[in-house]
């Protein structure tokens, strides 16, 4: 393994500890990465990539996850430009660069000649977080799903999916891979929903979680049952959910042209605290 005091070398699991300290300086916003970090030790083969590490002077200053997602960790510009070259010199992995703006966009001035025009890019997202109670009241509906819900579920998640990224998870024959991550997030409680008559009206899940913060995706009403306040009150539900039984921290980001979601955001509570960027190939 590659030692030095400066540059780029690939961290594992002696790093961990290491790692955790620098990604816990922002743990709200770093919280797929340390999510990730604590769930893999670092180990290659559970990331299905690797996590880079900058050094200056011997100390770990900042880190790059990867994989299908590559996601910069207490980035500034210059380290994402030093990870973009590094990132050149291999062939491209990631299907979707996200993180904050600062590092994403720097780091996407140096690749994007060379990786070519992405499918989607969203240089302005908001991040939000609400680490108190619901504004509003929690609507009583929404609970916690379970596999006999799946016949209805998971085409409300495709549905979701779909709208959001502009393609299907089923596109590729991926529905089963797409189907066994919903049913994952069900086994571990992080999926909710509200149901009216047999109807899921509403549904959110939790991307990914740690002792300080949960981060939730997957925010969806369909169509015909928007304005009726049901995202208001389910998120506020999913909010209370997942601060007694998750974490005491909820976050998530919105596109910042998303202006209906933004202010059912704004009515629960949740405040902006950082501004983030996607790349999707």
């Amino acid at each position: 393994m590659l030692t030095t005091r400066h540059g780029v070398r690939v961290l594992a699991a002696a790093d961990l500890d290491e790692f955790l300290a620098l990604a816990r300086r922002d743990p709200v916003v770093n919280v797929f990465a340390i999510h990730r970090a604590q769930t893999t030790s670092l180990e290659p083969r559970w990331l299905g990539g690797e996590m880079w590490g900058r050094y200056e002077g011997g100390e770990l200053v900042a880190a790059c996850h990867v994989a299908a997602n590559l996601v910069p960790v207490q980035a500034t510009p210059e380290d994402a430009v030093v990870f973009a070259e590094r990132a050149l010199a291999r062939r491209r992995t990631a299907s979707t660069i996200v993180g904050p703006q600062q590092a994403v966009l720097p780091f996407w001035e140096t690749v994007g000649p060379a990786w070519g025009a992405p499918r989607d890019a969203r240089w302005d997202q908001r991040h939000l977080v609400l680490a108190g109670e619901p504004e509003v009241d929690p609507d009583p509906g929404v609970r916690l799903t379970a596999r006999t819900d799946l016949d209805v579920l998971y085409p409300a998640c495709v549905a979701m999916y779909t709208e959001e990224v502009g393609v299907s998870p089923e596109i590729g024959g991926g529905s089963d891979l797409y189907r066994t991550r919903v049913v994952q997030l069900i086994s571990r409680g992080w999926s909710f929903a509200r149901f009216d008559r047999g109807e899921l009206v509403f549904k959110a899940e939790v991307a990914c979680a740690t002792p300080d913060a949960a981060q939730i995706q997957g925010v969806w009403v369909p169509p015909h049952r928007r304005g009726e306040g049901l995202a208001v009150s389910g998120m506020a539900a999913v909010v209370a959910h997942v601060r007694q039984r998750i974490s005491p921290a909820v976050s998530l980001y919105v596109n910042e042209w998303n202006a209906p979601a933004r202010r059912a955001y704004e009515r629960v509570g949740f405040r902006e605290t950082a501004r983030f960027a996607t790349v999707m190939f």
